[in-house]
């Protein structure tokens, strides 16, 4: 009997299980019948911009959190796939830093060049799962959103591919309901184009903050407060950007903070992270977990311990991104397959109780790196993915985050080579504190001037000084 194995998802987790699939197959393995089910109308995940917030077209909750001008805030060559590289995609070298649609153009034509398309239910959303013991199988009920039909499909293996960076956490703040300005969570957040000349507040200190914060300085903000609950991000910031402690209470437009400050604010964006979600599985299968490099109950961070017939991608913090869900996935691959035997409960479980351990004593980034990067080492060991040098890539890891610490608004103008190919990166043609047109035309065959006629015409005032014309 064909092994049956379903996918929820066809973001870049997805599109990596498909992708390990196809390579098995091209070299003449019997693959599963495979089926995913994608709820967004094209895959992509993250990568799918969309100008909606809230709920789609079709009243389910948008996934995306990808806001319009958003470039890469990590070097291109510690995400780039060992086989797809970026020289092949673009048949020339790019900068180390390039937008959301470039990454996205890439993502996607690894696997259109496939034809794995055909294997993907688009508009379709996962609805519930059930396992029958005795059978060992899978029930999935999805719905195609667009003709509003449920339909059931029984499977042996599934793949959890959805991410956890769409399901906003959203905490409460003492007079929060007083603000007369826009609150919104970072997931909802699109551009800062109608932050200029604004005093922003962002509570959080990690990614999106520091992102979304420099995004809005870029546009023009005219007061940029990032607030902090545990320690101070610290970077070198530009003058009007500064970081205060946690806010204890808002009065109407004021917010005051742990250490008796205050400040009046005209807009505030929650940085405050995201949660694990799976509303289609029941509590036995639910991964129950913060954002954490290194989750419970899945053996090698893949596999879940109370069913080893259901695996998760993605489902860790992340330092490593496409090239990570790309072993993840051939090592879920291998199993289902067969090639890889694991082990007893116990031993599996002595596994991931090693590794929370040597999550535990880590102290600082560069100890999260190379943690993640023996993950990574260590699944490879059990796969055919084709070999790249890890260590090398965490080398860009920490010279990525000692050149954030240096220049901040200009880390994204440095360039890196390439772990895969050794090309060297080339310094995109307007520095990104410039770049006020993210396109993929615009990026690849842009004039070398900082910002063209037709985009300076449209600038505000705030933007004009930020862009130095």
């Amino acid at each position: 009997m064909t092994l049956r194995v379903g996918i929820i998802g066809a973001g870049p987790s997805g599109m990596a299980q498909l992708r390990a699939f196809e390579s098995a197959r091209k070299l003449g393995a019997e693959i599963p019948e495979i089926m995913c089910f994608e709820k967004q109308p094209d895959w992509g995940g993250q990568w799918n911009y969309t100008w909606r917030t809230g709920l789609d077209e079709f009243g389910e909750p948008v996934h995306s959190s990808m806001y319009r001008h958003l470039w890469s805030n990590g070097p291109k060559e510690c995400l780039e796939f060992a086989d797809y590289t970026f020289d092949e995609h673009f048949g020339q070298p790019i900068s180390s830093f390039p937008p959301r649609a470039v990454l996205f153009d890439y993502i996607q034509a690894r696997v259109a060049k496939s034809d794995l398309r055909r294997y993907v239910r688009f508009n379709t959303a996962a609805r519930w799962v059930d396992y029958n013991e005795q059978m060992q199988e899978f029930t999935l009920t999805v719905e195609d959103l667009a003709t509003q039909t449920t339909e059931t499909h029984v499977f042996d293996k599934i793949v959890v591919a959805t991410g956890h960076f769409s399901t906003p956490n959203v905490p409460a703040f003492e007079g929060i309901e007083t603000f007369p300005g826009p609150v919104r969570h970072a997931h909802d957040f699109r551009g800062a184009e109608n932050l200029a000349g604004q005093d922003l507040l962002l509570i959080g200190s990690s990614y999106s903050a520091e992102d979304i914060g420099m995004q809005a300085h870029k546009m023009g903000a005219k007061s940029i407060t990032f607030s902090y609950r545990t320690a101070p991000m610290g970077f070198g910031w530009p003058e009007s950007v500064e970081e205060r402690p946690l806010v204890s209470r808002f009065d109407g437009r004021t917010a005051h903070f742990a250490d008796g400050t205050s400040k009046d604010f005209d807009a505030v964006i929650l940085c405050t992270g995201y949660k694990h979600k799976y509303p289609f599985l029941p509590d036995t299968l639910s991964l129950k977990s913060r954002n954490v490099l290194y989750p419970g109950n899945l053996y090698k961070g893949v596999v879940w311990q109370g069913n080893t017939s259901l695996f998760y991608l993605g489902a860790q913090d992340q330092y490593y991104t496409f090239n990570m869900f790309d072993v993840q996935a051939w090592f879920a691959r291998d199993v289902m397959l067969g090639r890889t035997a694991l082990p007893s409960f116990e031993a599996r479980e002595a596994d991931v109780r090693d590794w929370l351990q040597r999550f535990a004593a880590l102290s600082t980034h560069d100890d999260e790196a190379d943690f993640q990067t023996a993950y990574l080492k260590d699944l490879m060991s059990h796969t055919d993915y084709p070999a790249f040098d890890l260590d090398a890539v965490a080398v860009l890891f920490k010279q990525w985050m000692k050149d954030k610490e240096e220049d901040i608004l200009g880390y994204r103008d440095r360039i890196h080579r390439s772990v895969m190919t050794g090309t060297m990166a080339v310094n995109h043609h307007t520095r990104w504190l410039n770049a006020m047109d993210d396109s993929l035309e615009r990026y690849l065959h842009g004039p070398s001037e900082d910002v063209d006629t037709g985009t300076l015409a449209m600038l505000t005032e705030g933007e004009r000084q930020v862009s130095g014309r």
